[in-house]
């Protein structure tokens, strides 16, 4: 019988705390399935079961996931490429680098260098709340982000990559462009784009579990953390919806507290109150 639902993910978080501890003694370590699974007592399938019920990824994604947060750390903190590569456990660089833009949305080195050779283009538009920038790269969208003006909007895009190559230009992203600006209408309740962003496995986790929500509903952030295994997370899900980079595409807007009130909202309260009330709205109209 599998375990319940409380006992699973305690169990993962067992595992995850297991897979942390070994990368960190020694990132080159290997872990298998299966010497994983004699540790806690568990066999190879039931072991990824588990994880893809609970974390929605496979053991072998979230260990992935866990060395490249150790390489980005490495080099933000100014690291050279190759150190940082052999530290954080990769053996060669043709393994790192055929990962690395999946998992990076960029190579190494650019990381390092703040976006330095990546091309983004953007564009701002006028909608229902405002004004929106959407900024992607030829991967998918990289940036949504609300406000008022323009000039605020291009030096937060500026912030987030201080050394790409960042220009002005409607022309390829028309179509994610209108798709985003119709749902903010109304127009277009389900919105499911290619993202290319920069996140640590805890933040992509939250990120798929707030896509997850129906339009017109709201979880508490307690919520999200009980369904994404990590009960006692709330504070950290509260940050990682803080820092989406891509809000509206994942609707961080939907979170609220558990007494049901709003609480922070990067581009404003008064915007996430009427993205909520507007949604509830056309969701009781198309019952």
């Amino acid at each position: 019988m599998e375990p319940l639902r409380s006992e699973a993910a305690h169990l993962v978080r067992q595992i995850c705390s297991k897979i942390d501890e070994t990368l960190a003694a020694d990132p080159e370590t290997r872990l298998t399935l299966s010497e994983l699974g004699r540790s806690f007592g568990l066999k190879t399938h039931k072991m990824e079961r588990l994880f893809r019920r609970i974390l929605g990824i496979t053991p072998k994604q979230f260990t992935d996931a866990q060395r490249m947060a150790q390489l980005k750390s490495k080099l933000r903190k100014g690291e050279k490429v190759t150190t940082a590569m052999y530290d954080a456990g990769y053996g060669s660089s043709s393994r790192l680098y055929e990962r690395a833009p999946a998992q990076m949305g960029m190579t190494p080195a650019t990381y390092r260098r703040g976006g330095a050779g990546m091309n983004i283009s953007y564009t701002i538009v006028p909608c229902t709340l405002g004004r929106v920038l959407v900024a992607a790269t030829s991967r998918g969208v990289s940036a949504v982000y609300l406000g008022d003006s323009d000039a605020p909007l291009e030096k937060a895009l500026a912030q987030e990559y201080p050394c790409a190559e960042i220009y002005r230009d409607a022309k390829d992203l028309g179509p994610w462009v209108r798709e985003i600006v119709e749902h903010l209408r109304g127009r277009e309740p389900h919105i499911d784009l290619p993202l290319d962003v920069q996140a640590t496995a805890f933040q992509r986790r939250v990120w798929q579990e707030l896509r997850r929500i129906p339009y017109g509903s709201t979880r508490s952030y307690r919520e999200v953390a009980r369904d994404i295994g990590k009960p006692r997370a709330i504070r950290a899900v509260a940050r990682a919806c803080a820092t989406n980079p891509v809000s509206i595409v994942v609707p961080c807007h939907r979170v609220v507290r558990e007494d049901g009130k709003l609480a922070g909202y990067r581009w404003g309260l008064n915007r996430k109150n009427t993205l909520i009330a507007q949604e509830r709205e056309l969701a009781q109209k198309n019952r």
